[in-house]
């Protein structure tokens, strides 16, 4: 069974959101026009506290995009965004909510961020998406959303990782950038891991 995973699909990575990528609202139609094509939809949601470890204003005299130190990992570190309960945090009303199965949500413990959709930064714990997609039966994925270069790669690589074949609908992906070539670089990195990427 094929399953597909819109990653953080939300108000704040969108034009106008506190940590918006460019031109990130242009993954809501290829999103919309692919769930009508899979048997399950999973989105994740950012789901992160007031005050989490990643945001750059808990790290006084510390800048949007320096690397800092979080649960002995580096961390990018981001603007406040979504937060817990805010209009940030929610799934844009232009994204079909009717045809998403499960919502899993990421990055709610203060101390370590979450890209992948499957773990903690330090795969200490799991959301839950694994388990999940296993009740259901699902061996493979397509998976798309924001940003390629952070949330949408590193659940690839977790997939992979934990053995479903992965497809990535570049289309519906955008990325950061906050470096010229990241994304491209993580397109080079899901490739080269095993996922297919027409």
């Amino acid at each position: 069974m094929k399953a597909l995973l819109l990653i953080d699909i939300q108000n704040d990575f969108l034009p106008g959101g506190s940590l918006a990528v460019p031109n990130g609202d242009e993954v809501i139609p290829v999103a919309n026009a692919a769930m009508g094509q899979f048997d399950l939809v999973v989105a994740s949601q950012d789901w992160h506290p007031a005050g989490h470890g990643s945001f750059a204003s808990q790290h006084p005299g510390r800048n949007v995009g320096e690397v800092a130190k979080l649960a002995d990992l580096d961390q990018v570190l981001w603007p406040d965004h979504c937060v817990q309960g805010t209009s940030g945090a929610e799934l844009p009303e232009s994204l079909s909510a009717e045809g998403i199965d499960e919502v899993i949500r990421k990055g709610t413990d203060p101390n370590i961020d979450s890209y992948s959709a499957f773990f903690d930064n330090a795969r200490r714990r799991s959301t839950g998406l694994d388990d999940l997609l296993k009740r259901h039966g699902v061996t493979e994925l397509a998976v798309m959303g924001l940003a390629t270069d952070y949330c949408v790669k590193f659940t690839v690589l977790a997939a992979i990782d934990l053995g479903y074949r992965v497809t990535v609908v570049a289309a519906g992906c955008r990325g950061v950038e906050l470096t010229p070539g990241d994304v491209d670089k993580a397109i080079e990195e899901m490739r080269q891991a095993g996922a297919t990427i027409p």
